[in-house]
């Protein structure tokens, strides 16, 4: 990667403000964390600037809302509002509702066995740093699964499954990030 410039403090900065208030899932940490920790993966793992401001924005339209898809695109391009669409599995609606968790899961994994490879290294290691996150807090003991209020932990077994079985469809069993992915849902399926 080249040398970040000012457009990946302003996509920090962007996505501190959308995300204001919100934590991870049944934690005190502030969600800012995660989004930070997929884009230094990517960076990492070989992504370029805007890969890199698409991870950290890539939850943005899911947890905040369609409305920032103009403002994405507006302030950071083409390239990155397809990127952050590409991992939404689903926007609220009017409501605050989204879709059936499963419906946008089956789909979400449909896209990836054709996104293109720009996308899948962001959604690589956004899934990559929540395996890691969950396989950590089961070894510490905590009741990760009570947090996933529409999937149990059969339905987060399952899409963890089939994460493995898109990525390495894609990506080939020898990629070093896949992997990795690998070995954090392995140490998730022991203590599941």
């Amino acid at each position: 990667m080249t040398k970040p410039t000012l457009r990946l403090s302003t996509a920090f900065e962007y996505a501190r403000a959308a995300h204001e208030g919100q934590t991870r899932k049944g934690t005190d940490i502030p969600y800012i964390s995660h989004v930070m920790s997929v884009s230094a993966l990517v960076m990492e793992h070989g992504g370029d600037e805007e890969q890199a401001i698409a991870g950290l924005l890539h939850d943005v339209l899911e947890d905040c809302g369609a409305e920032h898809e103009p403002i994405i695109r507006d302030r950071f391009g083409g390239r990155v509002a397809k990127i952050v669409r590409d991992l939404t599995d689903g926007v609220p609606d009017a409501s605050g509702r989204k879709e059936p968790w499963r419906v946008r899961k089956e789909r979400f994994l449909a896209r990836h066995e054709t996104m293109d490879n720009e996308s899948l290294l962001v959604s690589l290691c956004d899934k990559l740093h929540n395996a890691r996150t969950i396989a950590g807090d089961l070894r510490a003991g905590h009741q990760v699964f009570a947090r996933f209020k529409e999937a149990n932990r059969d339905g987060v077994v399952w899409y963890y499954d089939e994460l493995v079985r898109v990525f390495r469809l894609r990506l080939g069993k020898d990629d070093p990030l896949f992997r990795e992915f690998q070995r954090a849902v392995a140490d998730i399926f022991e203590r599941a």
